[in-house]
């Protein structure tokens, strides 16, 4: 009964469907032309630019033009309408975006206080009709038929015509004035949310961990409410500001499958572009609806890698008596690449995911870390956090503290850091120590150096099957 009532709305919304394009020039998907659809993505941010061109047939004077299967996030503000071809002769006069779209409980939600006819047929196909009003659509439907009140209906439900149109699809709607030919080629652009991009990165590090390749696939996701066939794809890497303001209208549409498509071969050059990078792919794409689509931004081999090792105290400990001795500390194990020319890079690394993998003994890639990675210029050096060492142990133990005064407050306090390397190489371990207030270092058994107003670090090498230790003693005052 439920599907004969679906069909019965669907019936109605095609003849209202009918009725209104009476008066509309349609320019639907089928009146793109040979430059298709371009799309401007944005990492990061939640945003894309379409450019789409259409042609239509338009004669002199005023008519009301309608761009069906536009995206279902579009905002409205952002929509602008030119002429291709002749951009003095076409003026607009008004411009709408229609998104109430039409599923069934939104149809019915619009009679809601109206007529409706009930229809029931009983076994021998015999058809009744009775008149009624909607009083509800709140968890069932409740209409009024005469003095009484029913709650649901088992059989169809009509809507009748009441003049207002209804749009199946996200639409956008112009009232145009033309003196210019008869045949048009328009542009519409508009911004819209549900398409991003992010860099996904793989670096494989070699047997000596001192060489690696790097790989890099742009993820451009679709969640736009439309799919953009053939169209031409430029990647914007970098943030652009937005004006604050009301959110766009967010129409509800269906939702498909995603999917994960094979990537073509070339690789775009990043282009410095206002004050961020812009990435044109050179072959046209098809970014269908709920897809997620990878596409090829960076492939290096042979870059040279570093790997630091770093531990870091607690900034706490300055303030107080710390009664725990011979405390274990994780050992960091940071990647290092120095983006620039002379190790084969030397260019804008968009932000994104880096997976670094090593391969085994049996030749296969094994992931050793994760981490993000913000945009790095060129000549910066990109920092990726491996996890934690398990060769390289290192032990803090704070072996005096003493406060010197109450007003300011001031305390010296002494520590000693334990390092032992397991590997068959030497590594250095670089001690850090973050600290508030005032401070300086009374004596170190290694060189010190202060890297920033809060932070304290020694470089300490340690020895292949080794061990190396830290000692040192500090003043701090609030």
């Amino acid at each position: 009964m439920r599907l004969r009532s679906l069909l019965a709305v669907a019936a109605v919304l095609v003849l209202e469907l009918a009725a209104g394009a009476a008066t509309d020039v349609l320019v639907g998907r089928d009146a793109r032309t040979t430059v298709a659809v371009a799309v401007t993505v944005y990492s990061g941010q939640d945003l894309a630019v379409v450019r789409e061109t259409r042609s239509v047939d338009l004669g002199t004077g005023e008519s009301t033009l309608r761009f069906e299967d536009v995206a279902a996030t579009l905002d409205p503000r952002s929509v602008v309408l030119r002429a291709a071809d002749d951009p003095g002769t076409l003026s607009v006069l008004e411009q709408s975006y229609l998104f109430d779209l039409a599923s069934p409980q939104a149809l019915v939600e619009r009679w809601v206080g109206r007529g409706v006819e009930l229809v029931d047929t009983d076994q021998r196909l015999r058809t009744r009709i009775t008149q009624a009003t909607l009083l509800s659509t709140e968890a069932g439907n409740v209409y009024r038929i005469g003095d009484r009140i029913a709650v649901g209906h088992p059989g169809w439900l009509f809507l009748p015509p009441n003049g207002e149109e209804v749009f199946t699809r996200p639409t956008l709607r112009w009232q145009v004035a033309n003196s210019g030919a008869g045949r048009r080629t328009l542009e519409a652009s508009y911004a819209v949310t549900g398409l991003s991009w992010s860099a996904d990165y793989a670096i494989v590090l070699a047997a000596d961990e001192t060489h690696a390749d790097v790989s890099a696939l742009a993820g451009v996701t679709n969640d736009s409410g439309t799919p953009y066939d053939d169209a031409a794809i430029v990647l914007v890497a970098g943030e652009v500001h937005r004006a604050a303001g009301p959110a766009p209208p967010a129409p509800v549409f269906a939702a498909k499958g995603r999917a994960t498509s094979a990537a073509p071969e070339t690789e775009p050059a990043p282009e410095a572009f206002a004050e961020s990078y812009r990435y044109a792919l050179e072959r046209k794409t098809t970014l269908a609806e709920k897809e997620t689509k990878q596409l090829p931004l960076l492939s290096v081999q042979g870059v040279t890698v570093g790997k630091r090792y770093e531990v870091t105290g607690d900034p706490s400990w300055y303030a107080q008596q710390v009664r725990d001795h011979d405390r274990r500390v994780p050992v960091a194990v940071v990647l290092t690449v120095a983006d620039t020319e002379a190790n084969r890079l030397g260019r804008d690394l968009p932000a994104g995911t880096v997976r670094v993998y090593q391969v085994d003994s049996s030749s296969a890639w094994q992931l050793v870390g994760e981490d993000r990675l913000r945009q790095t210029a060129k000549d910066e050096t990109a920092e990726i956090a491996l996890g934690q060492a398990s060769d390289v142990v290192a032990t803090r133990t704070q072996t005096d503290w003493r406060k010197l005064d109450i007003e300011p407050y001031q305390s010296e306090s002494a520590y000693e850091v334990k390092l032992r390397n397991a590997k068959r190489a030497a590594v250095t371990v670089v001690v850090r120590q973050h600290i508030d207030g005032d401070w300086k270092v009374l004596e170190s058994s290694q060189p010190s150096r202060k890297v920033d107003a809060r932070t304290l670090a020694f470089d300490v090498p340690v020895p292949a099957g080794g061990e190396a230790e830290l000692r040192y003693r500090n003043q701090v005052g609030q």
